[in-house]
């Protein structure tokens, strides 16, 4: 079999398991995966920005939760209905990662990493400052009543669950096109080394400048689903930490690999569901096996697959 073909094999048999899995997973993992999915979809988009093109964000909650907030405020206030709302979340990301793109790019290696950091404070601190619109640290909860698509109801654990896989798939598939082809290509040498890909003559701002927005598009969107789906929009989700939970998940799956940022989600959320069921110290526990897999699997799990076993991965 070709290299293609067991790419194609191996992404698709996974989506087929995760289509299986619906009917047989008990509730509390069956709620967990499709949370798993949506954050797995969020992971995929700081992957291509860090994992493929070098560029080590700690903003991406905004993005997020410029989805999230995008698509909870149209709801709130102005009465729409969940399809334009998450077209609302879409067009929110867009903006804003295509803004933060133009003005995070004037900078470089850890200037960028501390300007994407400033930006995304920023973002939470106006959430938190515009509390007659936001509810602040509260948040506020999108009802059962709004979150019906198309006459399918998205807060019925099935619909929900296949509403993340269908997000989850999408972005999934994106991720695995976009590599394979020119741009994408262009993203890794990018990552390898920027001066060559200069003197070559390609516009590496432009591509640094695309990855940004198609990085923080995609993670506006899972904002905006997981907003919807789990209906609840909260100040939470654009702070620092859930900045830090894609870059634990694309590291744990391993960094420039497609499939990396769902085995990374998996493993770190129920790492910390188990330990936090042992002790109330369970992100010591977290922590210590985060130092592990680093120190042993430095290329993250599916990194080291992929150097020891396939060659092939993408």
């Amino acid at each position: 079999m070709t290299a293609t073909g067991k790419i194609l094999l191996l992404h698709g048999g996974l989506l087929c398991v995760l289509f299986a899995l619906q009917f047989v997973l008990p509730a509390y993992h069956h709620g967990n995966l499709a949370r798993i999915m949506v954050l797995a979809s969020y992971a995929v988009g700081y992957n291509i920005l860090f994992g493929y093109t070098g560029l080590l964000s700690l903003g991406h909650a905004l993005f997020f939760g410029a989805g999230m907030y995008g698509m909870g405020l149209s709801i709130q206030h102005l009465g729409f209905s969940p399809a334009p709302a998450l077209l609302a979340g879409l067009i929110a990301g867009v903006a804003v990662s295509t803004i933060i793109g133009l003005l995070a790019l004037r900078t470089v290696g850890v200037a960028f990493m501390i300007v994407t950091l400033m930006f995304a404070q920023a973002g939470y601190l106006t959430v938190l400052y515009f509390v007659d619109w936001t509810r602040g640290d509260e948040g506020f909860v999108i009802q059962q009543a709004q979150r019906i698509l198309w006459g399918i109801d998205l807060s019925d654990p099935s619909n929900r669950y296949f509403a993340a896989l269908l997000l989850f798939s999408i972005s999934l598939l994106i991720s695995l096109w976009l590599v394979r082809r020119p741009f994408g290509k262009t993203l890794v040498a990018i990552r390898e080394n920027e001066e060559r890909v200069r003197m070559l003559g390609y516009d590496i701002q432009a591509h640094k400048l695309g990855a940004v927005v198609i990085s923080g598009t995609i993670a506006a969107v899972s904002g905006a689903v997981y907003g919807l789906l789990f209906g609840y929009v909260g100040a939470s989700f654009t702070a620092v930490p859930h900045s830090i939970l894609p870059l634990l998940y694309v590291l744990l799956g391993g960094t420039g690999t497609v499939l990396g940022p769902f085995v990374g989600t998996v493993f770190m959320f129920y790492l910390i569901d188990l330990s936090s069921g042992i002790t109330t110290a369970h992100m010591l526990i977290a922590g210590v096996v985060l130092v592990a897999v680093t120190l042993f699997a430095p290329q993250g799990l599916v990194g080291e697959l992929r150097r020891r076993l396939w060659r092939w991965l993408p």
